[in-house]
């Protein structure tokens, strides 16, 4: 069946519908990852996008039980340019077409994914719709246009109460703003006792559980739309050894003084190179995220650049001079990627040894 995309500057696609055939409307973003097309649809940071592969040929070892980066995916529309219809992989128990039927997720193969992509790299991310052919390109993007982009993504993926992710090791405070499971996974590993709250725990809540460390996760979205994180990472700044992932790396920024913005089309992928301005090294990274931490913000705060990205020059890690906390702007635990910043989370435990150490631990 043929359906097609249709964007807010009146620009349309006509390709072959997989998956859902349910209409729906979302940023349209592109990623550049070759594999790890189920984690990028488990990742909550995706909600209410919809997600063009620049790689042309994606589904070909299907979908396994493994591989989720979350309960259920957000993404609102997957949009390829060849989708396997006969996957080959010994994990694999779905195609992807049954995948996002099941899920109730529109996709759209058989168009020009090169040239949707360049479209958006000249203009920025712009707002779709995956729609039949019955539908008015003119009035649909006419639509569009006059659609506000969603505020509320974070509430939307976050957990709604606390629970418990027990171990032996150091008490860790997990922020969920829309928390990949390689975040916990990674925590797991190092028989991290974990506990996960929700995105609008306050830093009274958070300091009532005597964690030894605090981490801030991904997430979607402006972190402007969630103030009451920003409170909260204040009101513990200094009591507790602190991490942040991506929306934590945002919200910390703002929390000591600095600006964020949109970035015109943002990273999404596997393979972004970063260096470490403290060692020179560069990792290459995985990443999600369409707002950054500006350069000239920096001034005035006790923040300092650690990291920065190769391609652009974007901020990519912060350490704050006066307090044990730090935050990167990419994903230590991949999923999907490159595992080449993973010692990151060890660096988090060293740093909270290192503030235990000096007898300035929150708890008895």
């Amino acid at each position: 069946m043929k359906r097609q995309l249709i964007l807010e500057d009146g620009s349309f696609f006509v390709g072959d519908a997989f998956g859902s055939l349910k209409e729906t409307t979302g940023e349209v973003v592109f990623n550049t990852g070759m594999t790890g097309y189920q984690e990028i649809l488990t990742d909550p940071s995706y909600c209410g996008q919809i997600v063009t592969m620049t790689y042309p040929l994606i589904g070909n070892y299907g979908i396994n039980r493994d591989d989720f980066e979350a309960i259920r995916p957000y993404v609102h529309g997957f949009i390829v340019k060849e989708a396997c219809v006969t996957p080959s992989n010994w994990r694999g128990e779905l195609t992807l077409d049954e995948y996002l039927k099941e899920k109730d997720i529109p996709g759209l193969s058989g168009i020009d994914t090169r040239k949707l992509t360049r479209i958006i790299r000249q203009h920025g991310t712009l707002k779709g719709m995956i729609c039949g052919l019955d539908v008015d390109p003119a009035e649909a993007a006419a639509k569009l246009r006059a659609m506000e982009w969603p505020r509320d993504q974070v509430r939307r993926v976050s957990t709604k109460s606390a629970y418990p992710s027990p171990g032996r090791g150091e008490r860790i405070v997990l922020i969920d703003f829309g928390m990949k499971h390689g975040i916990l996974r990674e925590l797991n590993k190092r028989n991290c006792d974990v506990i996960v709250l929700p995105y609008n725990a306050t830093a009274e809540d958070v300091l009532s559980w005597h964690p030894d460390g605090v981490m801030l996760s991904n997430g979607p979205g402006d972190p402007k739309d969630v103030p009451e994180a920003i409170e909260m990472i204040r009101g513990i700044l200094g009591k507790v050894p602190l991490f942040g992932i991506c929306l934590g790396h945002q919200l910390f920024a703002l929390a000591c003084g600095a600006n964020t913005e949109k970035m015109k089309f943002g990273h999404r992928g596997s393979n972004h190179p970063v260096k470490d301005l403290r060692t020179g090294k560069v990792a290459i990274t995985s990443q999600n995220h369409g707002y950054t931490v500006t350069h000239e913000s920096l001034s005035g705060t006790r923040l300092e650049v650690t990291h920065v990205a190769l391609n652009d020059g974007t901020v990519e890690g912060l350490r704050h001079r006066d307090v044990p906390a730090f935050t990167v702007q990419y994903h230590p635990e991949a999923s999907p990627g490159p595992e080449d910043a993973n010692p990151l989370f060890d660096e988090f435990l060293a740093l909270i040894r290192e503030f235990n150490k000096k007898g300035e631990v929150i708890h008895a």
